[in-house]
């Protein structure tokens, strides 16, 4: 895997590093070890996928708070997508900043998000599918968001009119 750090110390972009023949390739896609030589968070408790029908969803911006933050690594597995996180680390240089990656079946890239970091995506195409791996469970009482719109960040969003959950609708502004 090739590990490259993005603007947002901590986020990382992670590419494959295929090994071809004539059958194809075999890619490796987690390695505890290589996790941890970054000092990235390995710990592995819970997967899920997110399946959006339309072009223009858009999910986010999501968190947990403490004590169950939680670091991610998604990868879009159908689809393409436009994949958005922002740094809520009050002592970081980086605090309130936000980056993106598009994340394609194509690319097969994947986007390391660590704890303390809001995570959003806005689908490029129809029946799109997001794999994440957490490193907490979810619990609900612990998650937190806000608007996807807050002037607070300026996001640019690829599609205007997204379409949105009723919950991500009525998040507040950020309330750091």
């Amino acid at each position: 895997m090739i590990f490259t750090e993005t603007k947002l110390k901590g986020a990382y972009m992670i590419d494959l590093e295929p090994h071809r023949d004539d059958r194809g390739f075999l890619a490796r896609t987690f390695c505890v070890d290589e996790f941890r030589q970054r000092g990235l968070n390995p710990k592995l408790v819970q997967t899920s996928i997110s399946v959006n029908i339309k072009k223009g969803t858009l999910r986010g911006m999501h968190y947990q708070d403490a004590p169950f933050q939680e670091a991610k690594v998604v990868r879009c597995t159908r689809g393409a997508l436009y994949d958005v996180i922002i740094d809520l680390r009050r002592d970081s240089k980086t605090f309130r900043q936000w980056t993106f990656a598009e994340l394609t079946v194509d690319n097969r890239r994947m986007f390391y998000i660590p704890e303390h970091f809001a995570h959003g995506f806005q689908t490029l195409q129809d029946d799109t599918e997001i794999l994440y791996y957490m490193s907490e469970f979810f619990h609900p009482e612990s998650a937190r968001g806000f608007r996807w719109d807050d002037p607070a960040f300026n996001i640019q969003w690829p599609i205007p009119q997204p379409i949105l959950s009723p919950k991500d609708q009525s998040y507040p502004d950020v309330p750091l």
